[in-house]
């Protein structure tokens, strides 16, 4: 809800508060009569019984009209303005505001609620930022209907107004029939007890001639006061269907007042709450979420402490066993010095092994220079001959 509107709101409590001060006297059903009203009193009296003329059908069939003219004058108006209003009813707005906060959820903030299997379908894991999309959303629907509501106020408060001056009115027309009735009581008591009579009697006391006319007048004076009485008739019962219209024009008010009073308490006081509420609601969720990326952050330093200390034991490990080395490595040296041994064990065993081949080699030689110069010279004594006995044949 906006400033401007929250201040017209506390303004018009004020308001609200002189209009439910103002009381409404009550109608008085007594009618008084003329022989026992106050000087005052009678004196209004008689001057309402002036104005019947007896001779006059038109005085006396409006009679007690004139005090209706003001009355139909303000209703008119009312009326009027009624058709003029361009606003919807107040319950709506009201109803409405009421359905804008109850479809706004504060669970969808909360980060261990179960999401439903719409929400993990398309991954909805932080609602954060479409809930304060929401909640702005809401806000800006607040603030129309807080101006709706107010509208509404100022429209209802115009209307009380003008049912006080209606119900004034109204009561002051009671008041006024209450004048008209007893003035036509107390004519209708004149005439029975002395117009009546005295016109009987001058018809009896009129000559044969006159007597006609005289009748004639004395049936006009009785058709005109039977009209009177009638007349009288109507307006006690207008009287009693104004003192009927008289609690219903104070229900009506009331109600306005008390439709009044809940919209100005909303303005004023549950709107507001409702505003902190979801201000806290999300302050809250903020907090929150400002709190997990801080213990995020704590989480990251802590684990790279650890894994730097980590590091520098394994860095500070290999890098002091590689210092602590020498040169070459004992077992390196060992290992070439029984490679070194074994080598030159090899080459001596392969230089006497070749030693020995070679005496072998040179005995086989000898052996078969031997056998080859055996073998020569035993083939040298089978190229010569022995002389043989030639005897020629005879």
């Amino acid at each position: 809800m906006t400033t401007e509107i929250r201040q017209q709101a506390e303004a018009t409590a004020k308001m609200i508060d002189e209009i439910n001060a103002v009381v409404l006297p009550d109608p008085s059903a007594d009618l008084i009569p003329l022989p026992q009203a106050d000087a005052p009193t009678a004196e209004q009296i008689r001057a309402r019984m002036a104005q019947i003329d007896m001779g006059d059908t038109n005085s006396i069939v409006s009679f007690g009209s004139s005090a209706q003219a003001e009355l139909q004058q303000i209703s008119q108006a009312m009326l009027q303005g009624v058709k003029n209003k361009d606003v919807g009813p107040a319950g709506d707005s009201l109803r409405e505001i009421v359905g804008t906060i109850r479809g706004f959820s504060v669970d969808e903030l909360d980060p261990n609620r179960k999401q439903s299997w719409w929400e993990r379908l398309f991954g909805r894991a932080k609602p954060l930022h479409n809930f304060i999309a929401k909640y702005e959303q809401v806000q800006d629907q607040i603030d129309r209907i807080t101006e709706n509501l107010l509208r509404h106020e100022h429209a209802l408060m115009k209307d009380i107004k003008s049912l006080d001056l209606l119900y004034e009115k109204t009561l002051d027309f009671y008041h006024e029939l209450a004048l008209f009735i007893a003035a036509g009581e107390e004519k209708l008591r004149e005439l029975d007890e002395e117009a009546i009579p005295t016109k009987a009697a001058e018809v009896d006391a009129a000559p044969e001639a006159d007597q006609i006319l005289k009748a004639q007048e004395l049936r006009d004076l009785r058709a005109a006061r039977d009209d009177l009485e009638r007349r009288v008739h109507d307006l006690k019962l207008t009287r009693q269907v104004t003192m009927q219209s008289l609690p219903s024009i104070r229900l009506v008010q009331e109600n306005d007042k008390s439709l009044v009073t809940k919209i100005n308490s909303t303005l004023v006081n549950t709107v507001p709450l409702w505003e902190t509420q979801l201000a806290q609601a999300v302050t809250i969720q903020r907090s929150t979420e400002a709190a997990k990326a801080v213990r995020e952050a704590s989480d990251l330093t802590n684990d790279l402490l650890t894994r730097n200390a980590a590091n520098l034991r394994d860095s500070n490990r290999i890098v002091r066993e590689e210092m602590e080395r020498g040169v070459f490595d004992i077992e390196a040296v060992k290992t070439a010095n029984a490679e070194l041994i074994a080598t030159i064990e090899e080459s001596l065993q392969i230089a006497d092994e070749g030693k020995r081949r070679r005496a072998a080699a040179e005995e086989e030689m000898k052996k078969m220079e031997t056998e080859l110069r055996d073998t020569l010279s035993a083939a040298s004594a089978r190229a010569t001959p022995p002389a043989a006995d030639i005897t020629p044949v005879g």
